[in-house]
C-alpha cells in the first residue's frame, strides 16, 4: 500500500470555500465521489454522512486515511483501493466540486489550480509527521499559533481547544468524537497512535516556548 499527500488549492490562491454550506458540500463529494458507482442525482444528508451505519455498501476506489480543509486549499491522506483510483477520486472529486460551486456563486471557468499536488509518502518520519501535519493547518486561523510550522506556538491549551472546535478536519475522528466517520479510515493510523489526542499534544508541547529544549539538537 502506498499513502498519498493530495492537495489542490483555488486559481490564483482564490477562495474555494464561502461559507461551511461549501465545507459540508466537500465532504459530502468526498463520501460521494469514492465509489466505482455513478453519483446519485441526490446528495445524502449530513446525518447519512456522519452514520456510517446508515451508508449503503459502496466499490470505494481510494481509502481517505486523514483530511483537512482550509480556506483556499484541501489536504487528503489517501491510499489507492484499486489501480488508477488516486486519478479518478481525485479528478471526480474536483470536476464535482467546482460544478457545484460554479453554480452556487455564479461564476465560470477553472477553480483549482492546475493538476492535483500528490506527494508519496515514502519513509518513517514524514509517516509519522504527515497526519498531525494536516490536522495543525488550522492553526493558521489563530493568533499565537500560526508559527507552527517554524516550530514554534504560544499557547498549547488554546491551540489544542482550537483544534477541538474546528470540525473540518478529521482530527475530531481520531480522538474518538464522531464527525464524519464514514469519511475515513482510521485502521492505518490508528495501529501507530493508540492516544491520538495525547500524541499530537506531545507534539505541540515540544513547540511552546517554555518546553526544554535541551535535548534537541541546534
Amino acid at each position: 500500500m502506498e499513502l498519498y499527500h493530495v492537495l489542490n488549492r483555488g486559481v490564483d490562491k482564490r477562495r474555494i470555500f464561502m461559507s461551511d454550506g461549501d465545507r459540508a458540500r466537500f465532504v459530502h463529494d468526498i463520501y460521494e465521489f469514492n465509489d466505482t458507482a455513478p453519483a446519485r442525482d441526490t446528495y445524502r444528508t449530513m446525518w447519512e454522512i456522519r452514520s456510517p451505519t446508515l451508508s449503503r455498501k459502496r466499490d470505494m476506489i481510494v481509502d481517505v486515511h486523514g483530511w483537512c480543509l482550509m480556506d483556499n486549499h484541501y489536504h487528503l491522506l489517501v491510499s489507492e483501493r484499486q489501480e488508477g483510483g488516486l486519478s479518478l477520486f481525485a479528478r471526480r472529486l474536483n470536476v464535482g466540486y467546482a460544478m457545484y460551486f460554479n453554480e452556487k456563486h455564479k461564476r465560470s471557468g477553472v477553480l483549482f489550480q492546475g493538476r492535483t499536488k500528490k506527494v508519496r509518502i515514502d519513509n518513517d518520519a514524514h509517516f509519522l509527521h504527515i497526519l498531525h501535519y494536516t490536522h495543525l493547518n488550522p492553526l493558521d486561523f489563530l493568533a499565537g499559533a500560526t508559527g507552527w510550522r517554524d516550530g514554534w506556538i504560544e499557547n498549547l491549551s488554546r491551540a489544542l481547544a482550537h483544534l477541538d472546535e474546528y470540525r473540518w478536519s478529521s482530527f475530531s475522528d481520531y480522538c474518538g468524537k464522531k464527525n464524519f466517520p464514514s469519511v475515513i479510515n482510521k485502521e492505518l493510523f490508528g495501529g501507530v497512535f493508540k492516544d491520538y489526542r495525547k500524541a499530537l499534544s506531545g507534539y505541540l508541547k515540544d513547540l511552546e516556548p517554555s518546553a526544554d529544549k535541551s535535548g534537541f539538537l541546534e
